[in-house]
């Protein structure tokens, strides 16, 4: 099994085209108002805007960067505006948040071989 795609839902998907365009995801749909998708910049998933009120706070989506620090210093000087980080965290990544236009977690990281493989893994059967 492999993920497809995540979908957030947010009310401006005009702001949300304009945020995660900043970030460097790569527009595949573009069914505004109520419809929006996008391709990450590295590998295959997809990640979609859905039109609709959002109460923020209940979606959170990572995605990783293998220069964390440089990427972060990028979107900074392209005017967004990050809550934390760059920071090292006690699970062993390295990571900065920020908050979409919905109210959506938005967390850049660099986990490196502890993404799937952290010393405290699950032994396989």
């Amino acid at each position: 099994m492999r993920l497809n795609q995540v979908t957030v839902t947010m009310p401006d998907l005009d702001a949300g085209w304009s945020s995660y365009s900043t970030l460097g995801l790569k527009p595949v749909v573009d069914a505004r108002p109520r419809y929006a998708r996008f391709v990450c910049p590295d590998g295959n998933s997809t990640f979609s805007l859905h039109q609709g009120e959002a109460d923020g706070g209940g979606t959170t989506v990572y995605f990783e960067c293998d220069n964390l620090d440089e990427v972060v210093q990028s979107l900074k000087a392209a005017g967004i505006g990050f809550t934390s980080g760059p920071e090292d965290k006690s699970w062993l990544w390295r990571e900065a948040e920020l908050f979409d236009p919905g109210g959506n977690r938005v967390v850049l990281y660099f986990a490196g071989t502890n993404r799937i493989d952290p010393p405290w893994r699950v032994a396989s059967k």
